[in-house]
């Protein structure tokens, strides 16, 4: 059954349209590519002219005694051979090293791509089989070029070649010798077409098993909690067993394929024996033109097998390829306009969201933002966006059934240098309000925008720059507590990053690692507990030191203590920045100059602390709920 870590079954035999696509990757190497051809065709014509020198010492040199002329010919082998060794030696770096150089240039644009493209893409596809496209699918792409796309022309120009110099020598003989051909063409024909189906097999089964190993590694935690080992330990043999059948059916056609063709050669070399055998017994044929012709025969069918295999990895390559370009041409759902607005140099920081409506998965915003409103008040949508697909969401037409608003006709101003909390219960939308602050999506209806300007005019650069934002699941790389503060910015110094460190109360536990700032912290921090993750991030955010500092859910998991200590410094880091801070604990958003109530995407209530407890409201009894529980 298909589910969404499948990979597609994609892929034509030969796509012309994508094999244009793919060579233009060797255009900055057109001269090693023609390099290349030319050793291939040198190597080629090197390998045809050894039993065209048997033929002569053969016929000439041996039957008259000439024993100079037979050394002559024997130093003319040799030095063809060795002429070979050299073609084929440098023809194989010059390949391997194109292969190399194409792949590096395709591997940085797909890691751009991946960089450029919108949240809601990575909502839908698995890490699995994006690190397929960027691995597997890339190395697939390197065979070709390093094994198949150049050296396809040495078997092309050895066939030729061959068939030339035996044409040349007897023409009849030559004919009877390539009466075989059609048979070999047939077994050609069928052998790729199973190979194809069971290439696509080892594709998608490949693909099952990667997205299970992720997902599984991912959440490792998880298994071992519930002593889920056993089971998945079965689900993957399942997934195991399904992968090496695949492979093993690949194994038994080249199995059979590459004996059937030294089979037809046999009968290639008797036809030879028989039929030339019985003209030099009419003396219509010499020895060394028999002995030429066997020799022809062995090479002839070598090429065929070569050019079977490249068959596979052609197909192999297309099937890839499809899928490279398919992720390449895919236009990120967060785009850039052309002609930016620009922040004036004092500009305050002011945040403000007008009639704001959102729907993961519903359609894309129109192309010409408009003033926005209400459900029915929604311009003409871009051509190509995305419809909710469960809901079929009809644009302007009254009575359309909508999709499933998470933000609901949403309005609020961030005054420059505010504190504003936002509380509500899980699912209420908090969090989605920062990811369309951020720009992480796109809003479906209303404006949202800082120091006056829609984000939608900003560069996602410029409007990212000035935002600091601590979330509550911490991501840190498997570096340095250096390199995770500043990620790599050559723009924030360690004196910097020492004060970032202090500010938050995080210097202490990082004084105690055996190599401080410069101590590597294993995958996602797991060297460190909870709370000094959050302490990273907030440093992480005060180093770089944004207009704007948002903070969500940031302090839930961290014990009272550190919680202070947090509280304390992001309140004298807060002075003179606009702060929005999402929160579950409201002992967390007290001190807030003022709290917005979400409830169900709407905002229902919003004051002070001390006003919206002395009303009968939403953030009364969530109080009454938490402290409630607190006290018993």
């Amino acid at each position: 059954m298909s589910n969404g870590y499948e990979e597609e079954v994609l892929g034509k035999a030969y796509d012309s349209r994508l094999m244009a696509r793919l060579l233009r990757y060797l255009r900055p190497y057109k001269l090693q590519v023609a390099g290349a051809v030319v050793l291939l065709m040198l190597a080629s014509l090197m390998a045809v002219i050894g039993p065209y020198l048997t033929m002569i010492a053969l016929d000439e040199a041996i039957p008259e005694g000439d024993g100079r002329q037979l050394a002559f010919l024997a130093a003319l082998f040799m030095a063809a051979t060795v002429l070979i060794f050299v073609f084929q030696y440098i023809q194989a770096l010059v390949t391997t090293w194109l292969g190399q150089r194409v792949m590096y240039d395709l591997r940085t644009r797909i890691f751009r791509k991946l960089q450029e493209l919108d949240l809601s893409f990575y909502d839908r596809n698995p890490v699995g089989r994006l690190m397929t496209r960027i691995t597997s699918d890339v190395e697939t792409l390197n065979e070709l070029f390093s094994s198949g796309l150049v050296t396809v022309f040495g078997d092309l120009f050895m066939l030729f070649f061959i068939v030339a110099a035996m044409l040349q020598m007897n023409a009849e003989l030559a004919l009877v010798t390539f009466s075989v051909l059609p048979f070999v063409a047939w077994v050609a024909f069928v052998f790729r077409s199973r190979i194809r189906s069971a290439y696509r097999d080892i594709r998608v089964r490949l693909a099952r098993m990667n997205a299970f190993l992720q997902e599984r590694f991912t959440g490792i935690r998880i298994v071992q909690l519930f002593n889920r080992e056993e089971a998945d330990l079965g689900r993957f043999k399942g997934l195991n067993d399904d992968y090496l059948a695949a492979h093993l059916r690949s194994i038994t056609y080249y199995a059979l394929f590459f004996p059937v063709i030294q089979l037809l050669t046999a009968v290639a070399l008797a036809l030879i024996i028989w039929y030339g055998g019985g003209a030099m017994i009419q003396g219509a044929v010499t020895i060394g033109v028999l002995a030429a012709f066997l020799d022809y025969a062995r090479r002839f069918f070598r090429p065929i097998q070569d050019l079977s295999e490249k068959y596979n990895l052609l197909q192999g390559a297309m099937a890839s390829s499809e899928r490279i370009f398919r992720l390449m041409d895919r236009e990120p759902g967060i785009r850039e306009v052309a002609d930016p607005a620009l922040f004036a140099a004092d500009a305050p920081g002011e945040i403000r969201f007008e009639n704001v409506w959102f729907a993961y998965g519903g359609r894309e915003r129109p192309a010409e933002g408009h003033e926005g409103g209400g459900p029915g008040e929604g311009g003409e949508g871009r051509e190509g966006g995305v419809r909710d697909e469960r809901r079929g969401v009809a644009e302007g037409t009254a009575g359309a059934e909508d999709p499933d608003w998470v933000i609901r006709d949403l309005s609020f101003t961030v005054a420059p240098g505010e504190k504003l909390a936002i509380v509500g219960h899980t699912g209420a939308g908090k969090t989605t309000i920062i990811n369309l602050l951020m720009r992480f999506y796109d809003i479906q209806r209303g404006r949202i925008l800082i120091d006056g300007i829609p984000i939608e005019q900003l560069r996602m650069k410029e409007l990212r720059d000035r935002i600091g934002l601590v979330l509550q699941d911490i991501f840190l790389f498997s570096q340095s507590v250096d390199y995770n503060v500043r990620l790599g910015s050559s723009s924030i110094d360690e004196g910097t990053v020492t004060t970032a460190l202090d500010a938050v109360g995080a210097a202490p536990f990082v004084e105690r690692l055996p190599r401080g700032s410069a101590q590597e912290l294993g995958e996602r921090g797991a060297s460190l507990s909870v709370g000094e993750r959050q302490l990273l991030s907030f440093a992480r955010a005060l180093a770089f030191d944004p207009d704007i500092l948002v903070l969500d859910e940031a302090t839930s998991s961290v014990d009272s203590e550190i919680e202070a200590q947090i509280e304390e410094a992001t309140d004298r880091l807060m002075h003179g920045r606009t702060s929005l801070v999402i929160a579950h604990r409201l002992s967390t958003v007290q001190g807030a100059d003022r709290i917005l109530v979400m409830h169900h995407g709407h905002l229902v209530e919003e004051g002070s602390h001390e006003e919206l407890l002395g009303t009968d409201g939403l953030y009364r009894r969530l109080h009454e709920l938490q402290f409630a529980g607190a006290a018993a």
